[in-house]
């Protein structure tokens, strides 16, 4: 008797998006079944990584993350260009970290100039980060919405806090949201109601829910993009149908295991490496979780990634 492997029907599906310019467009989401469960149904799209670039030159980077861009991290234009074409970055993902607050304090000015200088350097899809404060990336991003309204942004973090005045944004100058709660599905599935009933569409919809890294609470963040998976495709939650955005990179290299010196610890293996390989195990968790897009740094783990989709995409 042959062996027949059992599979289970799924009612709902991730909505697809299409993220940049006409020309250059990339499309995620449309999953009718769990992540690379080809046997029960498709993925018309494969997981799409988004390379940073930061708008300012990072301090606190380990000698391994900044080794690829020395060359580039004082002109983030120039640094997104070799993002594209020595590292073939499918899009660029600016970190706006100078305009923190508690860090360079930039203006919105200084991050609408340098996003504008960023987008006329590359054709690929762009995403544009706040640092993470809620009162200036409210300011900041706002700007950035208006000041590039030709360049087809996603923006985020977009949180309960903002939803209202960068949703406005997004509907007036036709950007996408990145909707970013902790980590949490009620909370996630709240803001999304919340952003569709401010009006902005469902196309226009990223989920982030926030993530850790390999060994600092992934394990937690697994679980809940399981259940928001679970919750879109076999109970039809129409407001968890999203497909999700993941930035993993600055949270994979702050971590002391990815900082550490060969002195410092001596047992954990060669520094070069160690980061690397904790960026590519985040991000394949965070892909088989069911992320669409991954947020990433170092050239080696994206490769290192590029190859897990390859062989999962083929069955």
């Amino acid at each position: 008797m042959a062996f027949e492997t059992p599979t289970i029907s799924y009612d709902g599906s991730i909505k697809e998006i299409s993220l940049g310019k006409e020309a250059n467009r990339i499309t995620v989401g449309g999953e009718t079944s769990y992540p690379f469960y080809l046997f029960e149904g498709s993925m018309p799209h494969p997981p799409r990584i988004a390379m940073e670039v930061y708008d300012a030159e990072p301090e606190e980077w380990p000698g391994a993350a900044l080794e690829p861009f020395a060359d580039v991290v004082n002109d983030p234009a120039a640094w997104a260009q070799k993002c594209v074409s020595s590292y073939g970055a499918e899009m660029i993902a600016l970190q706006l970290a100078s305009t923190d607050p508690n860090a360079q304090d930039n203006s919105a000015e200084h991050a609408v100039e340098v996003t504008k200088k960023v987008a006329a350097a590359i054709e690929v899809p762009l995403l544009v980060w706040g640092s993470g404060n809620l009162e200036k990336d409210t300011e900041v991003l706002k700007a950035v919405a208006e000041g590039c309204a030709e360049e087809t942004l996603v923006l985020g973090p977009v949180t309960e806090g903002s939803y209202k005045a960068l949703g406005a944004a997004s509907l007036a100058y036709h950007h996408t949201v990145a909707a970013a709660t902790p980590i949490d599905i009620n909370l996630a599935k709240q803001l999304n109601i919340l952003l569709g009933n401010l009006g902005v569409p469902d196309e226009r919809i990223l989920v982030d829910p926030t993530v850790a890294s390999l060994g600092y609470g992934l394990e937690y963040c697994y679980s809940v993009m399981e259940r928001d998976r679970m919750a879109a495709l076999t109970q039809e939650d129409e407001r968890l149908q999203f497909p999700i955005v993941c930035n993993l990179a600055k949270e994979v290299w702050k971590i002391k295991e990815a900082r550490m010196t060969q002195e410092e610890a001596p047992l954990l293996g060669d520094p070069s490496k160690r980061g690397v390989i904790l960026e590519a195990m985040t991000a394949l968790l965070l892909m088989l979780a069911g992320a669409d897009i991954l947020i990433m740094r170092h050239p080696d783990a994206i490769q290192l990634v590029k190859g897990f989709v390859k062989e999962l995409m083929a069955g």
